[in-house]
């Protein structure tokens, strides 16, 4: 009587194969983010010589500066998860923030016209930078990058023209200014006075990650930046869901700059330039891939949040804050490793 051996398991589909919990978990984007923020709020907790670091004061004023880059970073991450960037995103914030202040102290509209119609404008402005990107198929680096350049310019210029200076003031004295501020630059919870800005960052994070995870638009987000080609094959329609990425970066951005506007009831020509990188780097800190294809809303909310850490936290610890963006540096750098490193042998385990 002639045995059988059982079949090998080298034909069995690798899809099927069963994961275990603690692989799943080491397969997060966001896993390397959260390890970062524990170290860094216990190492700013320990060499604060204030002592408010820790205290709810303290969260009050790092929450403060990490919804800044947060609203704008998350849908950031989005855009990078489909495999393009925008370096328009930070002087975004200024162009919107003086549009919004042109049309009120220039042109007699009141705030919550101007707001709407700051909102518009920015949508087309993601619109043309996402439509030129799949038109031309150029680099969305370099589509970006021109755009960059030319709302610089035009900030410069156009307040310049009508103003004389290059900043914008008196926003206070426009109707509606306090309706508008009380939704957008207000604060709540005294005496601490957290900024009603956590409060749009938390909501945008909620929203992105149901977007990710609930719904067919995040498959498509995700699809389109892991392989571009095989998604067009499958149905998904490439064009449409990344210039619709464009479009909501853009109006994060505008967002940030109504806030920045109504807070300090005035906008320079400069605002927001070089704050492209920062969304960027809170990205990356996050979990997401250069290449696209990977990461998650909640990764770059902590990565928000770890550069909200750094710079409340080097002020608090007596440091030099000249040394700040040396520090967002090396936790940018230290995070793609341990992202790196922690993505290969989440790969490579497969029980």
């Amino acid at each position: 009587m002639s045995t059988t051996t059982a079949p090998a398991a080298t034909g069995t589909d690798e899809r099927l194969v069963a994961v275990s919990r603690f692989t799943r978990v080491l397969r997060r984007p966001e896993l390397g983010a959260l390890l970062g923020a524990i170290v860094i709020y216990v190492m700013f907790a320990l060499v604060d010589t204030t002592g408010v670091f820790v205290t709810i004061a303290g969260t009050a004023r790092w929450t403060d500066v990490a919804a800044s880059v947060g609203i704008v970073a998350v849908p950031v991450a989005l855009l990078m998860i489909s495999g393009e960037f925008d370096l328009s995103a930070g002087v975004m914030v200024g162009t919107s923030g003086l549009f919004a202040g042109l049309l009120t102290t220039q042109y007699g509209f009141s705030m919550w016209p101007a707001i709407g119609l700051t909102l518009l404008f920015a949508a087309g402005i993601g619109l043309v930078n996402g439509w030129l990107v799949m038109l031309t198929g150029l680099p969305s680096f370099i589509v970006t990058l021109a755009m960059f350049f030319s709302l610089r310019g035009i900030n410069l210029g156009v307040t310049k023209m009508l103003t004389d200076t290059v900043r914008v003031a008196g926003i206070d004295k426009v109707p509606g200014y306090d309706s508008a501020a009380s939704v957008f630059a207000s604060t709540f919870w005294a005496p601490y006075d957290f900024r009603t800005s956590v409060l749009w960052w938390l909501a945008i994070t909620v929203v992105a990650t149901t977007v990710l995870t609930k719904l067919r638009f995040g498959n498509w987000v995700y699809a389109v930046g892991g392989d571009q080609t095989a998604a067009r094959n499958t149905g998904v329609p490439v064009r449409r869901t990344k210039i619709a990425m464009f479009v909501c970066t853009s109006l994060a951005a505008a967002l940030v700059g109504i806030i920045t506007l109504l807070r300090l009831k005035s906008m320079q020509a400069g605002q927001g330039v070089g704050e492209e990188f920062t969304f960027i780097i809170a990205a990356v800190v996050g979990g997401c891939l250069l290449t696209g294809g990977f990461g998650s809303a909640i990764g770059a909310s902590i990565g928000a949040s770890i550069i909200g850490m750094a710079f409340i936290g080097i002020a608090y610890a007596g440091w030099n804050t000249d040394w700040s963006w040396l520090f967002l540096g090396v936790i940018l750098f230290i995070a793609v490793l341990v992202n790196t490193f922690i993505g290969r042998r989440a790969q490579g385990a497969r029980k």
